[in-house]
């Protein structure tokens, strides 16, 4: 996956569209990653001891990766990340300014 653990991502489809936000953690057995502050959810919990009454919690739901474009943090523009081959490794390069992006 070229999306990584504290990039900055844009949303492309779903209700949270064009939004922004940092990626929490990537799942990359299902193809999916956490973005803060994006696709919401309540979870309802019920009560516990008695006497406790039940709660509502809000989190974020993990999104597919195809509905996320990595944000190039030199041009800051959504762009797919290129990989190219270097002496180093591999590097994430912008397809638009064509900057490296860090890790």
């Amino acid at each position: 996956m070229v999306i990584r653990r504290g990039d900055i991502v844009k949303v492309l489809l779903g209700r949270d569209r064009g939004k922004t936000g940092k990626v929490l953690s990537v799942l990359p057995r299902e193809g999916r990653v956490l973005v803060e502050g994006v696709n919401i959810v309540h979870r309802h919990i019920r009560p516990r001891k008695s006497g406790e009454r039940g709660q509502r919690v809000s989190l974020s739901a993990p999104l597919a990766q195809a509905r996320v474009q990595l944000v190039c943090p030199s041009c800051k523009r959504a762009t797919r990340a290129r990989v190219q081959m270097d002496a180093g490794g591999r590097q994430r390069v912008c397809r638009k300014c064509s900057a490296v992006i860090a890790r």
